[in-house]
């Protein structure tokens, strides 16, 4: 394979190995937010495809100004793991999917509060406990592979039970935060230090703060649900603006859909029909101390059903190449979140590891996908 980190020039880079799939328009959105004021670095992970305006599954760094519309409206998306006391060597897949049942809606706000001691603010206003849609899910998984010996005893995981990996966000807390910054600056960065700048970074971290939470109480509510206890072992954001020092600069560290490693070991999911990583990063000012967030989608959505409905029935993507079960009623979600739809998850960890910006600890195997009960057509 050639270099993994691929510059551009002094100000963009991106990582990737030979065989990573990387759209010419994700290059262009790069080299297009490089150019933004006071925007000093912009890398793309090996994950990098095009979002709306602004690439997903890149870093930015910038002094003096931030950009909330880098950040985009789902301040706080991330990944939570937790282990369960599920045991592998009594998994009856029917059983677990008969007693999730449908979490579409939210749960009682009594329940929540039970939970925390108290309601936290917005939680019922924003559907706190809900997944969302898109690309989020939740997924049992068994740890099919480890390598390099056996977990530090910290993380506490265990490969006779399954673990539980909840990819959600800050839901509509996050669109309305970034709706009330677009109505009055329209896509503009704030100069920090100013009133409008701490106004913003206080909703921020309001939305912070309510995507961990609802993690929480998603992973809790799975855990009831299937008669089970278990314990969070991880929880990052992989949308979020932070300050940062970065080769003796400080300023302001954004990421979109790229995953921090400067926080401890993180999980990278594939698609729903792929592995899922465990990973210790080993964190780098090279690619502005971020990873990959997952697989990177490789087809727009519009295009999905399109391609695959003549090979496949909905019934067969619900089924999966690993022997998973995925439980999802959207006819259009079913297709656009089809593992097609992905690039390979085994490109994205093997250009990070090559690019020795991670060791792999283990690989994670799907069993149970849950997307939503709602059946819209």
């Amino acid at each position: 394979m050639g270099t993994t980190i691929r510059s551009l020039s002094e100000a963009v880079s991106y990582i990737a190995s030979d065989d990573t799939w990387i759209e010419g328009k994700a290059i262009q959105q790069l080299q297009t937010t490089a150019a933004l004021a006071h925007m000093q670095r912009v890398v793309g992970m090996p994950d990098l495809h095009p979002g709306r305006g602004y690439p997903v599954g890149a870093a930015f760094f910038s002094t003096h100004v931030f950009y909330p519309a880098l950040v985009g409206n789902d301040i706080g998306c991330g990944m939570a793991l937790w282990q369960t006391d599920i045991p592998l060597a009594k998994l009856n897949i029917e059983k677990l999917e008969k007693r999730l049942g449908n979490i579409d809606l939210p749960p009682e706000p009594q329940w929540i509060e039970a939970l925390f001691d108290r309601l936290p603010p917005f939680a019922a206003e924003f559907s706190m406990g809900t997944i969302g849609g898109g690309n989020h899910f939740v997924e049992l998984q068994q740890i099919e592979t480890m390598y390099d010996g056996e977990l530090p005893p910290e993380y506490r995981l265990s490969k006779k039970h399954l673990v539980l990996l909840v990819h959600s966000g800050s839901r509509g807390l996050g669109q309305q935060i970034l709706a009330q910054h677009v109505q009055e600056f329209g896509h503009k960065g704030l100069d920090e230090n100013t009133p409008e700048a701490t106004a913003y970074l206080e909703k921020h971290h309001q939305a912070l703060q309510f995507a961990s939470d609802n993690r929480r109480v998603i992973a809790e509510r799975i855990l009831s649900r299937l008669r089970s206890e278990g314990e969070k072992i991880l929880d990052v954001h992989h949308n979020l603006v932070s300050p940062a020092l970065i080769e003796g600069m400080q300023g302001w560290l954004h990421r979109k859909g790229a995953t921090p490693s400067d926080q401890g070991w993180v999980v990278i999911p594939g698609s729903r029909g792929d592995f899922s990583y465990l990973v210790e990063p080993l964190p780098s000012a090279k690619s502005l101390y971020s990873l990959a967030h997952g697989a990177g989608r490789k087809w727009m959505r519009s295009e999905c059903k399109d391609r695959l409905s003549g090979r496949y029935t909905l019934a067969q993507l619900s089924r999966t190449p690993l022997g998973s079960r995925v439980i999802c009623e959207d006819k259009q979600l079913m297709f656009q979140e089809a593992p097609e739809a992905y690039k390979s998850i085994e490109t994205v960890i093997g250009s990070m590891a090559q690019a020795e910006l991670v060791r792999v600890v283990a690989r994670l195997k799907p069993v149970l996908t849950y997307k939503t009960r709602a059946g819209a057509q």
